[in-house]
């Protein structure tokens, strides 16, 4: 099977063209297998590309322990970036059907090649029905007791569920995430994302993924960092988010929240399956 290594900041993907459904029902199973460093090729996660009946193009993701994940996104700006590079999508503004509904991305290019990808990433709901959520209010700065400690905690649905915990990033482990993602407090579980506020225009953010583990980035992460901070009125609403991946470019707008960030070719290849 031929594929695609793409990174955006960090967040490493493979692609796979999948438009005559070839793979359709065997998703988890090669996202495990293609996924892992050791054995095959490496990610956190595929994107597959599908033909869309709602956008110019459809794009799957599976997390790397074969899971479902309804948005990602870095994945999104990868995956931009191959259909366009690739001319499976013309244009310099592109819709793409994706599992939280049609996303909007306008590409920057270098030399012909896409380099940077801007995306309206849709609004945030802070209802807990939305993250499934088992509780009747609003979790926004609410103390949670987990890893024999206790945090203050904000959580949304910004694609996917997240939960942002301010402080300072050397306070904490990135893998504390693991036994909050699992607290019975988040019915399908949340990716938990430690963000320090350096300035009204700058945070710092490490983001344990649902599914994944600790990433080098997190798209959905970083923007449900901004909307939780500004929410708290401790940033305004054009941040730059520090990953140790690189630098994401924040904007709320309105009830929307769009990201700019970079998108990079690692290497095309074949592998056995």
């Amino acid at each position: 099977m031929k594929f695609t290594k793409l990174q955006g900041t960090g967040n490493d993907f493979v692609v796979i063209d999948d438009r005559e459904n070839s793979f359709a029902g065997r998703e988890g199973e090669l996202a495990a297998k293609l996924c892992d460093r050791h054995f095959s090729i490496g990610a956190d996660g595929i994107l597959i590309v599908r033909d869309s009946g709602r956008a110019q193009t459809q794009m799957v993701i599976i997390n790397a322990d074969g899971s479902y994940a309804s948005m990602c996104g870095n994945g999104l700006r990868c995956f931009v970036k191959y259909v366009c590079d690739e001319g499976i999508v013309p244009g310099d503004s592109i819709t793409v059907e994706t599992g939280d509904g049609v996303k909007t991305a306008e590409v920057f290019r270098e030399n012909g090649k896409v380099k940077e990808v801007r995306i309206d990433m849709g609004s945030p709901s802070f209802a807990p029905e939305a993250y499934f959520g088992d509780s009747s209010n609003e979790i926004v700065d609410r103390e949670l007791a987990e890893n024999g400690r206790t945090y203050r905690i904000t959580t949304m649905q910004m694609g996917v569920p997240h939960t942002v915990i301010f402080g300072k990033l050397d306070s904490f482990d990135v893998a504390e995430g693991r036994a909050i993602e699992k607290n019975p407090l988040f019915k399908k579980g949340t990716n938990v994302n430690f963000c320090e506020v350096v300035d009204r225009g700058t945070v710092k953010v490490k983001t344990w993924e649902r599914g994944a583990g600790p990433t080098l980035a997190c798209g959905t992460g970083s923007c449900a960092c901004v909307v939780a901070a500004n929410r708290l009125g401790l940033t305004d609403s054009r941040v730059r988010v520090h990953v140790p991946g690189g630098v994401l470019f924040i904007e709320i707008e309105g009830s929307s929240v769009f990201m700019t960030g970079p998108a990079e070719l690692s290497f095309k290849g074949e592998v056995d399956i």
